[in-house]
């Protein structure tokens, strides 16, 4: 029996979390596989652990204090998962982003394929024409779109991301210096790194919806003291985790960008004009 660990993070979105998990609990699961499912709980405060208890009192709830967000929240509930079971795959999963039928299928069919010892990433649909696609692989020119061939990748969003175990052996847990929104980028680098490919598979097998509206930290109608605010935050862009990623593969590159992203919070309204023109 080959076992599988999903891994969520989980803050404040109990019916998003609820119908997640609805999801991710009606799946085939081939046989000879058995599921397992560990989540973070960061210290929400709108009942979702005490509901996620009630429909699914088979989830490995861990809690946090509310300081982890995305990075560290998943961090956690893959450090629980591997020290309770040496799990053959870890299957990261956003809480906002619903599996299509035949999702987990997938990922194991495209991980044979490369002998389960590649990273496989699932691409998302947006929620409201499941026609655009929002996350998954990326190369140097952004967002791939599935084509109905598996595809090497360069780097990934972790909304969909199925680790085998002997991925997990050569490059370990995500980094826990970053807080939020960019231990997928850098596990897609330590990767490239270490030789492990990245594969996407060539269906769409889930849906997740991207953010409505530009990120507030340059938003040029919040006030300057709201955006630097949210700059620094967790899930904003703090500057010193952006360089810290970036200097990995280019450190002047990566000066560059760390200066800039201050001018972009500072001026938001000439650089997003910048962008535009």
């Amino acid at each position: 029996m080959k076992t599988i660990a999903a891994l969520l993070t989980v803050f404040n979105r109990k019916e998003t979390t609820l119908r997640c998990l609805d999801n991710l609990f009606k799946q085939f699961i081939p046989q000879d596989y058995s599921l397992e499912v560990y989540l973070t709980n960061d210290g929400c405060t709108d009942g979702t652990p005490e509901a996620v208890r009630v429909q699914f009192p088979q989830v490995n709830i861990i809690d946090g204090d509310g300081n982890l967000f995305w990075n560290r929240g998943m961090w956690t509930a893959w450090d629980t998962a591997a020290k309770t079971k040496e799990y053959d795959f870890y299957l990261w999963l956003n809480d906002d982003t619903f599996l299509y039928n035949g999702a987990i299928e997938k990922l194991l069919t495209t991980s044979r394929k490369s002998k389960d010892q590649a990273i496989v990433v699932g691409a998302c649909h947006d929620t409201a024409t499941h026609s655009k696609v929002t996350y998954g692989g990326r190369n140097k020119n952004g967002i791939v779109s599935p084509d109905g061939e598996d595809t090497e990748v360069k780097h990934f969003n972790g909304n969909i991301v199925l680790v085998p175990r002997y991925v997990f052996e050569k490059l370990g847990n995500l980094d826990y210096y970053y807080s939020h929104s960019k231990g997928d980028f850098d596990y897609g680098i330590r990767a490239q790194k270490n030789g492990i490919k990245m594969i996407q598979c060539g269906i769409v097998l889930g849906a997740c919806d991207v953010h409505p509206r530009i990120d507030k930290w340059c938003d040029p109608e919040i006030p300057f003291k709201k955006r630097w605010k949210y700059l620094n935050m967790p899930n904003g862009m703090p500057p010193k985790e952006t360089f810290h990623l970036e200097k990995q593969t280019n450190v002047v590159l990566a000066a560059v960008h760390f200066v800039t992203v201050y001018v972009r919070c500072l001026l938001p309204i000439l650089w997003n004009h910048r962008i535009k023109g």
